[in-house]
């Protein structure tokens, strides 16, 4: 006996595995994972991120004090002070501040860059002992702000290591002078500002040359042997295969450089033992310290933070756009 058993098509629900009855409490649960992961995350960046930058804007449009930074609104006033404001003898001045900033952004650009891609470039190639001097290039990067700022304020007295050294070797001449007491207004004259560049050079040079390894890593062997195979010599090999491939790593350390430069405060507060505006090396953020908390001026120290953030943010959508798209995309 047998039975004629009508076989039909799957429904199509079963077919994909699922019950249409079950799909939006997936969909539930997927939202809530996202949320679960995002939503703290997201509280804490605005906590400690949005709540300061507003807080600021509101402090900037008043005249208070330390204990009372919400008293006496006073508008725009405190804005127009910081672009009008002339310049006074023993007074912090807030352009010379905003072109220390912009002069350290572009020298540490052009004096760290080729130092770093050239030393780069030789600790790439296979030597004895690669890895104890990446090492030690390193760890001037390591080592803190502060510590730096001390350590070469004690070598660079007048009485200090590097004046005694310079003696020994037959340049007493130079011995004594006022390597980070130049008096003046700063800028490209001054024999403090190109000290305080070569400390600036010397503390931030080791991650340059860290992150110019890394990308000199990704470049593929392949393509150098092809070249040599060619007859390329060393130096053509550098500048029409390495060079280009490390475009990428170049711009994005040159971003953090420029953001890194206009933040720039801790390394000249110590170098200049407090005190920057006597020797005209006053940044944007000392500037801010000055005026805002030595003078108790809260209001106009929280204006110059929101001009040295707007610059900042101006600055880094600028590079963004024209230089890190091409990287990054358009989407982005």
């Amino acid at each position: 006996m047998s039975t004629n058993v009508e076989v039909g098509e799957p429904r199509a629900d079963t077919a994909r595995g699922s019950s249409p009855a079950l799909r939006p409490s997936k969909r539930k649960v997927r939202w809530f994972e996202v949320a679960g992961f995002t939503v703290p995350a997201l509280v804490v960046y605005v906590a400690f991120v949005f709540v300061p930058i507003g807080f600021g804007v509101v402090m900037s449009l008043h005249d208070g004090s330390r204990i009372a930074p919400l008293n006496n609104f006073v508008g725009l006033d405190n804005f127009i002070n910081i672009f009008t404001g002339g310049r006074m003898f023993g007074q912090p001045f807030f352009w010379d501040a905003v072109r220390n900033n912009f002069l350290i952004a572009i020298l540490s650009l052009l004096l760290q860059g080729p130092i770093a891609i050239g030393i780069a470039l030789l600790l790439n190639r296979k030597m004895k002992f690669r890895g104890i001097v990446r090492m030690l290039i390193f760890v001037p990067w390591i080592v803190s702000e502060v510590i730096t700022g001390v350590m070469f304020q004690m070598l660079l007295m007048p009485n200090g290591a590097i004046a005694v050294w310079l003696e020994r070797i037959g340049l007493g001449s130079i011995a004594g002078t006022q390597w980070l007491a130049d008096i003046g207004t700063g800028g490209l004259t001054s024999v403090t500002f190109w000290t305080v560049m070569a400390v600036l050079t010397w503390k931030y040079i080791g991650m340059a040359i860290i992150l110019f390894l890394a990308g000199l890593s990704g470049i593929p062997d392949e393509l150098t042997e092809a070249a040599q195979i060619d007859g390329a010599s060393w130096w053509q090999i550098q500048r029409k295969i390495t060079l280009p491939l490390l475009g990428p790593t170049v711009r994005i350390w040159a971003f953090l450089s420029i953001i890194g430069s206009f933040q720039l405060f801790d390394m000249i507060w110590i170098l200049t033992r407090a005190n920057p505006t006597i020797v005209g090396m006053d940044t944007m953020a000392t500037y801010m310290v000055q005026v805002g908390m030595s003078r108790d001026r809260v209001g106009y120290g929280s204006a110059i933070a929101v001009v040295l953030f707007v610059i900042t943010l101006i600055v880094a959508l600028t590079y963004q756009r024209f230089i890190l798209n091409r990287d990054i995309g358009k989407e982005s």
